[in-house]
C-alpha cells in the first residue's frame, strides 16, 4: 500500500514539473485547454496525477480550472501583472534583507560570475531568462527561509512566460549589467535596509517596460 501511496505522488509530481515547465517555457500559452488524456500520453502515466497536477498549479495561479469546462492555462492582465510585481518586490526584497548577513566575498563573486553569464546570455531570450531566475535565486536563497522562498518561486512561474517574450524583443536593451550590479554593490555594503531597497527598487524598475509590451496585445 504504502508503495502504491509513494509511486502515485512521485506520477502526480512529475506530471507537475512537466506542466510548470511547458507554462514557464511558454509552450503552453495563456487561454490555451490543458486536456489531462492528452498530456498523460506525453508523459507516459495516466489521467489521475495529472489532474491531481492540475489542481496544485491551479491554487498557485498557473492554471484555471473551469467547472464542466476543464483547465485552461491562466493569463495575467495588466492589473495583475502590477500585483504580482508588487508582491515580488517586497518577499525578494526580505529575502535580501535576510541574506545578506549570511554572505561572503565568494557569494558575490559568484553573483558576479552569474552576471557575466546573464549579459553574455542576452542574445538568446531563453537563456537569459533562465540566468535572469537562477540569479535571483541564488541571491534569496542565503535568507534560510524555505517557505519565503517557495512562495517567490510560485511568483517567478507566474510571470516567466511574459518574461521570455518581453525579453525576446528585437533590439531591446536589457540593461542587466547595470540593474543587477545595483544589487551586488548594496550586499558589499551589508547594510539590511539598503539591500532591502535595492531589491524592491529593482523589481519594480520592470513594470513600467513590462506594462507597455502588455498594452501591445501580447
Amino acid at each position: 500500500m504504502l508503495q502504491l501511496q509513494k509511486t502515485a505522488l512521485t506520477a502526480e509530481e512529475e506530471a507537475y514539473q512537466h506542466i510548470q515547465h511547458e507554462i514557464r517555457l511558454g509552450r503552453y500559452a495563456p487561454g490555451e485547454r490543458l486536456v489531462p488524456e492528452v498530456i498523460a500520453g506525453r508523459i507516459g502515466t495516466s489521467r489521475m496525477p495529472v489532474r491531481g497536477a492540475l489542481r496544485r498549479l491551479a491554487s498557485e495561479g498557473l492554471v484555471q480550472i473551469r467547472p464542466n469546462r476543464g483547465a485552461v492555462v491562466r493569463g495575467l492582465d495588466q492589473k495583475e501583472m502590477l500585483e504580482v510585481f508588487e508582491i515580488r518586490s517586497v518577499l525578494e526584497g526580505l529575502a535580501m534583507r535576510n541574506a545578506v548577513l549570511n554572505m561572503g566575498p565568494e557569494h558575490l563573486r559568484r553573483l558576479i560570475s552569474m552576471l557575466d553569464q546573464l549579459e553574455q546570455g542576452s542574445g538568446d531570450y531563453l537563456d537569459w531568462t533562465t540566468a535572469h531566475r537562477e540569479f535571483h535565486e541564488y541571491l534569496c536563497s542565503f535568507c534560510g527561509q524555505p517557505r519565503l522562498l517557495r512562495q517567490i518561486a510560485e511568483l517567478h512561474a507566474v510571470v516567466e512566460p511574459y518574461m521570455r517574450l518581453w525579453s525576446s524583443q528585437p533590439g531591446r536593451a536589457l540593461r542587466a549589467r547595470e540593474s543587477h550590479q545595483e544589487l551586488i554593490d548594496a550586499l558589499a555594503t551589508r547594510d539590511p535596509d539598503r539591500c532591502e531597497a535595492a531589491m524592491r527598487r529593482h523589481v519594480l524598475n520592470t513594470v513600467p517596460a513590462l506594462s507597455e509590451f502588455l498594452q501591445q496585445g501580447h
